[in-house]
């Protein structure tokens, strides 16, 4: 970590006096907030990001899982630069559209070739792009005449958004807990996780356990009453869940067995950070309906896209049918500088192929990391794909029983790895690392390192 010089505004002294006073934030208690407000972050280059204190970080979180091309690139704000010199926003609504969102439309059927896709419809965020798949999925089925399919199957520890259809598909209940009652007719089954599971520690028995999970569900509700199977292809927040490689294959052969429609919620894994440049094409598969966000223009704008292939656009294909007006959207559907952001942002994946440097740099941080719970009292297992990475803490690591995370010892971890210059994520009893995708060796040995002497101290402190 480096410190420069920093002397106090007027504007700091205000942002410091205000911080955790009114705003609310995502995913934790307003108490909390309000005792210990959030660090400020003030400015970013590349793979670093700076505090209102002048100290300078590894952004070892990429933002939230989406800074994929880095902080502060000239040819993204460019982009956004030049977009509103033009026009910041009109609707996409019947009868108008801007240039950047048919650029991007382009862009997208072109970078989803493989996956036969069809079209896309553009959102504000990843859970917009969930809630838009759902919708849709049950759409086309009507449109086929089998209306009574309206259910969805998903896993548990799955994480697909916040809206009241992401969070009915959720695999876990704390997120669904406080909002309830939500959708019916929404299945939980168990994650093909490796580290904990009631069935088997061999990938390909556990995988098979799954999929007959899955089959006898189906099996039990009718097929004619499930609409869609929605999963990521690696699960993010409910823990860097990597599943056998097996898994995605044999899931889509008993989806097609019943003629159910798969989500690839790639609102994480889309565009580079599992090490494929889709998440879902990283096992060989073709899904029916993939959601993308986050990295589609690297947090720079908010955007989120929904893309459906040609077996459900067909639905649509028949002729003009009251039942196919599609009756969703939003405002910022296919907002300009959103676009003009992603056009700018998807070039650069393409041209320094990113996902390319995922898969590198993200084998080099598990080598550097997959020593530390021969050591650690606290890590289970050190467990990811591309820069997608987590280290398990746990309890009692015979049991693999998880920690209490109310106890603060992910807390405790993230805050010395701060001290070593490197910002990290506890969520829940796994630290999430998931930095830019221009990470380089140097910076990604910084993260070693840092979380290597976090653990270290940890031990010494506990």
């Amino acid at each position: 970590m480096t410190t420069t010089q920093h002397t106090p505004t007027p504007r700091d002294n205000f942002l410091r006096e205000n911080n955790g006073r009114h705003q609310i934030h995502p995913m934790t208690h307003p108490l909390i907030i309000e005792n210990r407000p959030p660090r400020i972050i003030v400015k970013g280059e590349g793979s670093y990001v700076t505090d209102i204190d002048g100290k300078t970080y590894v952004d070892g979180v990429g933002g939230l899982w989406n800074v994929n091309v880095g902080h502060n690139r000239p040819e993204v704000k460019a982009a956004i630069t030049a977009q509103m010199e033009e026009i910041s926003y009109y609707s996409s609504f019947a009868g108008t559209v801007t240039p950047p969102s048919i650029e991007l439309s382009a862009k997208i059927m072109e970078m989803t070739a493989d996956e036969d896709m069809a079209r896309v419809l553009f959102s504000a965020n990843g859970s917009d792009a969930v809630e838009t798949a759902l919708k849709l999925s049950r759409q086309y089925w009507k449109l086929e005449g089998e209306p009574e399919r309206t259910g969805f199957i998903s896993l548990k520890q799955g994480y697909h958004g916040i809206q009241f259809g992401g969070t009915s598909v959720n695999g876990s209940t704390l997120y669904r807990s406080a909002y309830g009652p939500l959708l019916p007719g929404c299945y939980q089954v168990d994650s093909p996780w490796t580290y904990r599971n009631p069935y088997s520690e061999d990938p390909e028995e556990l995988a098979e356990a799954v999929i007959t999970q899955i089959d006898r569900l189906i099996q039990h509700q009718g097929a004619h009453t499930i609409a869609a199977f929605i999963a990521e292809p690696v699960q993010g927040a409910g823990g860097i869940i990597v599943p056998p490689a097996s898994f995605w294959p044999r899931l889509r052969q008993v989806l097609d067995k019943y003629g159910i429609l798969l989500i690839s919620d790639e609102v994480v894994t889309g565009f580079g950070r599992t090490g494929a440049m889709f998440g879902a094409r990283g096992w060989g598969v073709k899904p029916d309906i993939m959601c993308f966000a986050k990295g589609i223009t690297a947090g720079y704008i908010p955007l989120g896209a929904t893309v459906i292939n040609e077996r459900v656009f067909a639905a649509w294909q028949k002729g003009i049918d009251p039942t196919g007006f599609i009756m969703h959207g939003y405002t910022a559907t296919g907002h300009a500088l959103g676009c003009a952001a992603a056009n700018a942002t998807l070039k650069i994946v393409e041209d320094e192929d990113l996902p390319g440097n995922a898969g590198r740099m993200g084998q080099r941080l598990m080598e550097g990391l997959k020593d530390i719970p021969n050591w650690s009292s606290l890590v289970g297992e050190v467990r990811g794909k591309g820069l997608m990475v987590g280290l398990d803490l746990v309890a009692d690591k015979d049991t693999r029983e998880p920690i209490d995370p109310g106890k603060g010892q992910g807390e405790m971890v993230a805050t010395f790895a701060r001290d070593e210059g490197v910002i990290v994520r506890p969520a829940g009893p796994v630290i999430i690392i998931s930095p830019p995708l221009t990470l380089s060796e140097k910076e990604t040995d910084k993260i070693v390192d840092a979380l290597i002497k976090a653990l270290r101290r940890y031990e010494e402190e506990k």
